[in-house]
């Protein structure tokens, strides 16, 4: 079997979701009963995947910590969906450092969080020894409404509609432009915009392709000892 690109250490843990609330958190009941709140990386609305009564899995957080489990998955009908905005990066960090990132194999170097556009910063900058350099934004994808199709974003995601804009901009002074959307499922093969969810966004996405800037879509395998990414899905703007 193939390594993970991001292993759990120790594996997660099983729970049972009771509500998720203030964005960030979510009382849940562990295998023994015991009633607890954890972490939730997630500022969005985790559309269709916060359900009570969900079966969820948990990372026990470091000592220190006020909360002492994290929440990165919830099992749906169909799928694992992993809801934790921090591991897209994560992961696709790890594919760049390996040169292995589906469609950016040819690049030497690598920098996250590079400023860029108005007060911003693109999550990967890459770079060759020849031409321009790449401009590399990471978004994470949970929801699926439609047997097969995932959509982004679940709410209105102004900031990324910006990151549109702002890529769309790169690509006209000479540099090259790129989004990756990091399916957090196993169930899809392909991935549109959500457009009654955010239209902004939506339109801001077709300006940006029509500029140059390139869409692409990754699925992840999940399991409680790690993830990985696991193939490529067609997107259609």
């Amino acid at each position: 079997m193939k390594p993970w690109d991001l292993e759990f250490q120790p594996p997660l843990t099983p729970a049972v979701l009771i509500r998720r609330y203030k964005r960030f958190l979510a009382d849940v009941i562990l295998p023994d009963g015991q009633v607890v709140t954890v972490h939730v990386p997630n500022s969005g609305a985790m559309l269709g995947v916060s359900e009570p009564g969900s079966r969820v899995w948990l990372s026990v957080a470091k000592p220190g910590r006020k909360l002492g489990h994290t929440l990165h998955f919830v099992e749906t009908q169909s799928s694992w969906a992993g809801v934790d905005t921090m591991i897209p990066n994560r992961l696709v960090k790890a594919a760049l450092a390996k040169g292995a990132l589906p469609g950016f194999e040819g690049f030497a170097r690598f920098r996250p969080e590079v400023a860029y556009g108005e007060a911003s910063r693109v999550d990967f900058l890459l770079e060759a020894d020849e031409g321009p350099p790449l401009y590399l934004e990471v978004k994470n994808c949970h929801l699926s409404r439609v047997a097969g199709l995932a959509e982004f974003p679940d709410c209105v995601a102004a900031r990324s509609s910006k990151h549109m804009n702002e890529l769309a901009a790169m690509v006209d002074g000479g540099a090259r432009a790129a989004v990756v959307f990091i399916v957090q499922r196993t169930d899809c093969k392909r991935l549109s915009p959500a457009r009654e969810l955010d239209p902004t966004f939506a339109a801001a996405a077709l300006r940006a392709a029509a500029a140059g800037v390139s869409f692409h879509a990754l699925q992840c395998e999940m399991s409680p000892a790690g993830m990985r990414l696991d193939g490529s899905l067609a997107v259609e703007l």
